[in-house]
């Protein structure tokens, strides 16, 4: 079978050939082996980071699972905004500060938070000024145009053209509804203040992913899945909190792929499994990851399978630190062969790695990852 056929097999419910293996390499593995600057994929867009992923998918011939890499915008409903624009107002040999405005009037008006794009790391986006040291009036600046390769393709062209890339090395995923509206210490606080406006940005982002969702089936090229998790669900928001701002878009999206014959996705890491138990109870979810362990998450695979895994794909869950970063290849072959031990019985798996792994990550660990796959992988 190609990726792609297996995971189609797998996300039906089926037996394919071997257990998939879908590492999440997500984004700093990928600028790694670019060899470029971080903030050349980041914010110069030399490499967007969706091609950069590919490239990684394709130089380590893994079945990708490509959890919304891809941003797919709509000017029509209203998701790109034409007159925002970014510029540097601070550069050193290690990082670029950069902050944006809207020009009215002959006037400049600058948004009071702030994007630091490091040399050899992901960015951090939407900061406090002081925090990223920009707490003054750029006096000079340099706007960011986006000139590379791609630049100017959008919408359903591009998610063509990502498709076409990936071919049959896996699964090209949309977004389309998320989990989380509580994401900080401050929102927290916010919400047991007064709880309604996060209720009513709730119901009003769940009327605009509905439109999307429709935007997407309408497509002559659709995704092959639609994502609609979001990381740390249940870092900051209680059950409570996601059942009643998360729960409402994940069912109706989720519905609505079932209705429309296209898998969903939920990811999430941090603390899951009370969130795996409502999404198997109360959603049409077909894909859960990345079912992190202890002391990150809180999910043992096979208790996760015994309990969930008759309806729900499970993706997961070697650990990213003390196996695939630290570990040999033989401790990342052994944790692999203990995954798929408990979560490959009778189908409805996904060998994966519990979030992201970091930039570092040796390469063989991941080739060890996926040779396991290949060998030991067989649903029992």
């Amino acid at each position: 079978m190609t990726s792609r056929q297996r995971l189609e097999t797998v996300l039906r419910g089926e037996i394919p050939d071997s257990v998939p293996v879908s590492p999440d390499t997500s984004n700093m593995i990928p600028a790694r082996l670019t060899g470029l600057p971080f903030w050349d994929i980041y914010l110069y867009r030399k490499i967007p980071q969706w091609k950069a992923y590919i490239d990684c998918v394709k130089h380590f011939g893994y079945d990708s699972l490509m959890d919304g890499f891809v941003p797919i915008l709509f000017e029509e409903l209203g998701e790109i905004d034409r007159d925002l624009k970014e510029a540097v107002v601070l550069r050193s040999e290690d990082r670029i500060v950069t902050r944006k405005y809207r020009e009215a009037n002959g006037r400049l008006f600058w948004e009071d938070r702030a994007s630091v794009y490091f040399r050899d790391n992901p960015p951090v986006r939407d900061i406090g000024l002081k925090k990223a040291g920009a707490d003054f009036e750029p006096s000079s600046f340099e706007t960011v145009e986006n000139s590379g390769p791609y630049a100017g393709i959008e919408g359903e062209k591009l998610l063509r053209l990502v498709k076409e890339e990936m071919g049959d090395h896996g699964l090209v995923g949309v977004w389309c509804g998320r989990s989380t509206f509580v994401t900080n210490e401050e929102q927290v606080y916010d919400y047991y203040d007064d709880p309604e406006p996060f209720e009513e940005a709730s119901r009003a982002y769940l009327e605009r992913m509905e439109k999307r969702f429709m935007k997407l089936m309408s497509l002559e090229t659709r995704p092959d899945f639609i994502c609609t998790g979001g990381s740390g669900t249940l870092v900051y928001q209680t059950v409570e909190m996601f059942r009643r701002l998360g729960l409402p878009v994940v069912k109706r999206i989720t519905e609505l792929c079932r209705e429309y014959g296209i898998p969903s996705h939920v990811h999430s890491c941090g603390p899951e499994k009370e969130l795996i138990r409502i999404c198997h109870d109360e959603t049409a979810l077909t894909v859960i990851d990345p079912l992190e362990i202890p002391p990150m998450g809180d999910c043992d695979l096979k208790q996760i399978k015994r309990l969930y895994g008759d309806t729900l794909v499970l993706k997961g869950n070697l650990h990213t630190t003390n196996v695939m970063l630290r570990g040999t290849p033989e401790d990342v072959a052994r944790a692999s062969r203990q995954a798929i031990d408990d979560g490959a019985a009778g189908g409805r798996f996904i060998l994966s790695t519990g979030d992201q792994c970091g930039r570092d990550t040796p390469d063989e660990n991941i080739f060890a990852m996926i040779e396991t796959a290949r060998t030991y992988g067989r649903y029992a």
